[in-house]
């Protein structure tokens, strides 16, 4: 038996919660079990889906206090006492909170799975999981794709595809590096000693700031500095299969593909190919064929023949 669990107070737009259903339907069979929780405010701005889908609402008690997550919790452990225990149990929230109880149904053998819209996922929970499907952005992984010629037309979109937030680079960065090239730098000069200092400084602004020429700075020279990892958050395993979710089915990407999705993410910078930061995980990532790589596929650990 397969039970949906949905944490209508976060997974709360009907958009998302009938994609969903369409995804794990196709690629996870029936969900006799269906129960949403939440606010009567949420639930009813759930209404249609959740008719639409035989969805049973539970309503919260009216406390000061929000309880959908421990309705939801008492719930999903009450289930995993029952004999026969389910198969598997898809939580409709990327909240972390529910990482202890996504552990304890994992331990006694229940297939985890997390259903979350890409803004709300806690990075944290996600290797709790046995299968994380992030939804809200339908299009971003096919547009990746169809841009690199690995899709005819839209019938073929991906079940489960994720796109990060893009981060336009400044205009004026190729302008700002010719600049600096062009610009002679004596060692032996002092006040030009203190120019090579306020440039240096200059490329440490974050890209918050109003100066485009800072932030260009910052893309071009930390990149290296760092093997092109990602300025702003840290990266792992857990990281690309959040930027690239449908690696965790195990089926192999196009190399062009998964290689837009990280960049757009912001887990390699344009100095770096995707060949080499996945490289960088040999146990976790194979490169397809060898000599000249055009297929990704996340093999979770295991050693690739």
């Amino acid at each position: 038996m397969n039970i949906f669990l949905i944490d209508a107070d976060n997974l709360n737009s009907g958009a998302w919660v009938d994609e969903a259903f369409r995804i794990l339907e196709a690629s996870e069979g029936a969900l006799p079990v269906r129960r949403a929780y939440g606010s009567a405010e949420n639930l009813k701005g759930l209404s249609e889906v959740l008719r639409a889908w035989a969805v049973r609402p539970f309503v919260n008690l009216s406390l000061t206090k929000n309880t959908t997550d421990i309705a939801l919790a008492v719930d999903a452990m009450e289930f995993a006492c029952q004999l026969p225990a389910p198969k598997m149990v898809v939580i409709g929230s990327g909240d972390a909170d529910f990482v202890p109880l996504v552990v304890r149904l994992r331990e006694r053998g229940i297939r985890m799975v997390c259903v979350s819209e890409r803004g709300k996922m806690g990075r944290e929970a996600v290797s709790a999981y046995d299968r994380v499907i992030l939804v809200g952005q339908e299009q971003a992984l096919y547009e990746a794709q169809q841009a690199a010629g690995g899709l005819a037309t839209g019938d073929d979109l991906p079940l489960q595809v994720l796109k990060a937030p893009a981060v336009r680079a400044p205009a004026r960065k190729k302008a700002v590096n010719k600049t600096l090239a062009a610009t002679p730098v004596n060692p032996e000069t002092p006040a030009k000693k203190g120019s090579t200092k306020k440039i240096a400084a200059k490329a440490t602004v974050t890209p918050k700031t109003k100066s485009s020429k800072g932030a260009a700075l910052q893309l071009e020279l930390l990149a290296p500095a760092d093997g092109g990892a990602n300025l702003i958050h840290t990266l792992d395993v857990a990281a690309i299969l959040l930027a690239v979710p449908t690696l965790q089915d195990g089926q192999p990407l196009p190399l062009a593909a998964v290689a837009k999705a990280l960049l757009d993410a912001k887990l390699r910078g344009k100095n770096m190919t995707a060949t080499k930061l996945l490289k960088k995980f040999p146990q976790h990532f194979a490169l397809l064929p060898p000599d000249k790589p055009r297929t990704v596929t996340y093999t979770s650990g295991q050693d690739v023949a």
